[in-house]
Formats: C-alpha cells, structure tokens, sequence
C-alpha cells in the first residue's frame, strides 16, 4: 500500500515553523497507552497523513505524496577491494550531497583495516537505473578524534553518518561496550576534522546492566528540517529489556537533537520487530534491529530494519515512522514498567519480496530526480568484510 508522505524538491517535507518547534500531533495518535512488557503487535500504525503545509497544527502539512519505492537495480563492490591504502568495506551509513552530486559512506572498520574513515562515491543514476559499473570509489577520508591524529584500534565503531545543510557531517559510533567505551555522536568537517561533540545522553552509557549492548548501539543518523538531526540505537538497552529474538520485539530510542545547541531535543521509543526468521540451528545467533533512518520532515521519518539469522540470511524491510502522539522519554532511565506511547509504524516495504540475495543493508539515503521525476532512493550494505559478501547498492525510485 503506498504509504501518504509529504516531500518536497530537497527529498525533505518541510513542517509549518510551529509543528517543528512544539512537535505538535498532526497524525491520531496512537489509540491506547502501551506498557512496556505488552505484545509490540499491539503498537497502532497509521496508513496515511493527510497534511498540508502553511495551516493549523491540525491542518499539517500539504502535498502529500504516496511513497511507493519501485526498484530500479543493484550494483556491488568485491569485498576485499582496495583504495589508496585501505580496504573498501563495511559500509554502515550513506548520505547523498546534492551540491557536489556525490555520496559520502562510512565504514565499519575500527582501524585494522586503515584509518578510522568515510568514502567519497559517484554513483551513476542518471539513466533512472542501477547496474555494473554504476558505482565508483573517488575518494577516502580519515576522521579525527578531539584530540587530533587518529583513533586508536578498537576504540571507536562508526556507523551511522549524515550531512547537515552547512556542509559537516554528523557521525555516531555505537561504542564498544565489551571494553566498557561508550558511544557518541560528533560533528565533522569534510576533510575529516573534529569539530564537536553532541551530548550523549546517560542512559546511552556503558555502566553494570545499562547503557549500549555490544553491537547493537548507535546504528543511524540523519538530518531533519532545520537544526533537527536524528539517532538511532540498534536494539533496546540492557536496562530496557531484551534485544529481538525470533518470538518477541526490542524497544529501542530514536532521538531527535538540536544541531543548534548539541542537546537532545526529544527522546522516543521506537518498537523493533521480532527476528524475521529462526536460525539453522534455533540456538544459533539471530538479530534484527534499527538500523537507518531517512527523516521526512522533522515527525515522520522512514526507518531500515535488518534482520539476520544463521542458515537462513538476511531480511530487510522499511516503515513509514510518526512521532506525533509519542512520549518524550529523555528523562526514563529504564523502559521497564514504563507506561509509554511509542512511535507509529507502518511497513512500506518488505524487500524479500525483490527476490535478491540481500546482504548485510544498513546504509539509505535519498538522491537525485531521476528522470522520470521520482526521488532515487540508495541502500547500501556492510559487507562485514568477509569473503562472500559484496557492498550491495540497491536503486528504487521513490514515487
């Protein structure tokens, strides 16, 4: 069902100033409170928002469009591909720079495999569609810590990366907490260099029992309307319950931050699907998680989730999400026992239904018209920087 969402020309819906900055509901909310140690089944969903821009809070935004991503081709990278000293992988996050018509890409890698660093891609859709050859590595970046000179191996975990409209990137790393380093969310230039921290909220910090699970921390990032930029954590904290398994959901927080002053704006619960399919054999590791957002504006966004189970592979699916109508958690330590509205979810596709060999997708950003007029929508994925896998780019026209 093509899902009502509002664009405009940037790839972004754009909030009267009043929505933006109250965060009023312009959507039903959800229609009962849900305790956290309910069934995530229970979560309500809308199918369609009809805004219009400019009006009452109640009025909303206008020109809203149904989203209907149609595929348009696949590209691939080898795994084990070198570029000016470093190997090509591992590729968590993408964001589009329509000044430059270029893409930036961070990798994965905690600096084994050469600095900690993002890659600079021409990816070619200008026929409106994705093949061989379609995708070029043209440039590779260091990041630098506060500090200058480089990180050390281990210390950090890129993942999620995203331009701002001044032309810095904000880039999260999920941390690593077996070694008990906590995540965090920073501002960079271009060229690499550190300009900022954001605040981390504590209950993001690793401690005895809370903060970031090994793995399952900050996977996405992505810039809204004006100063907004949202994060998003993989998987539920370990003081906010159990991560997916095949039977039972994650509640997970997607935060919304003011790039202004580098404070949390709000914080919210985000429900995360079970696992999609058990493993080969059932003890075997399994995980789904949050693991890309694309905001629409600054209270709908879309969201990637990515499920993995041994024997079976990987399953993929993107949801139209509303914050309008979910609580503000910022200040809840602990989900558990919580009496929370989360967010509004609704599928938009279930990329099974492609029938390709997924990889490991993690990384969707918008791009340019294609021409036809439809918005290009990318997927990228780490490839884990394994034998077997490939850096999968994945064209849809969005519509």
């Amino acid at each position: 069902m093509p899902i009502g969402i509002p664009l405009n020309d940037s790839g972004a819906g754009q909030l009267s100033d009043e929505v933006a900055r109250e965060g009023v509901s312009t959507m039903a909310p959800v229609s009962h409170r849900t305790r956290i140690a309910a069934t995530l089944a229970a979560v309500c969903a809308a199918t369609a928002l009809p805004l219009t821009q400019g009006g009452s809070a109640t009025a909303g935004v206008e020109r809203a469009r149904p989203v209907h991503p149609d595929f348009r081709g696949e590209s691939t990278l080898p795994a084990g591909l070198p570029f000016d000293g470093t190997v090509v992988g591992g590729l968590s996050s993408i964001t589009y720079d329509a000044e430059r018509d270029l893409y930036y890409a961070i990798s994965d890698d905690q600096g084994s495999l050469g600095p900690v660093r993002f890659y600079t891609l021409d990816i070619d859709v200008s026929d409106g569609s994705l093949g061989p050859g379609d995708v070029t590595v043209v440039d590779v970046t260091a990041l630098e810590p506060p500090a200058g000179e480089s990180y050390a191996p281990g210390t950090v975990d890129p993942e999620g990366l995203t331009l701002t409209a001044d032309d810095t990137l904000v880039v999260t790393s999920e941390g690593v907490a077996a070694a008990g380093v906590d995540p965090w969310i920073r501002e960079y230039e271009l060229d690499g260099s550190f300009i900022r921290d954001l605040t981390v909220p504590e209950p993001f910090l690793v401690g005895p029992g809370s903060g970031v699970r090994q793995n399952l921390g900050f996977e996405a990032a992505a810039v809204g309307h004006g100063p907004f930029v949202f994060a998003g954590n993989e998987a539920a904290l370990a003081q906010d319950g159990p991560a997916a398994t095949p039977t039972n959901g994650s509640l997970t927080r997607l935060l919304r931050f003011r790039l202004d002053s580098g404070q949390i704006d709000r914080t919210y619960v985000y429900p995360v699907d079970p696992v999609a399919a058990t493993p080969v054999p059932p003890e075997a590791f399994s995980v789904n998680g949050l693991v890309e957002l694309l905001p629409l504006n600054n209270q709908f966004l879309l969201a990637m989730e990515r499920s993995f189970s041994v024997g079976v592979g990987n399953s993929v699916s993107l949801h139209l999400v509303g914050v309008p109508g979910a609580d503000d958690v910022s200040g809840v330590h602990s989900l558990l026992g919580a009496d929370v509205s989360p967010v509004t979810k609704t599928e938009v596709l279930d990329l099974d239904a492609l029938g390709l060999t997924l990889d490991n997708l993690e990384g969707m950003t918008f791009g340019p018209r294609l021409p036809n007029g439809h918005r290009a929508l990318l997927l990228v994925s780490d490839n884990n920087f394994t034998p077997g896998q490939v850096s999968q780019f994945l064209l849809f026209a969005a519509r």
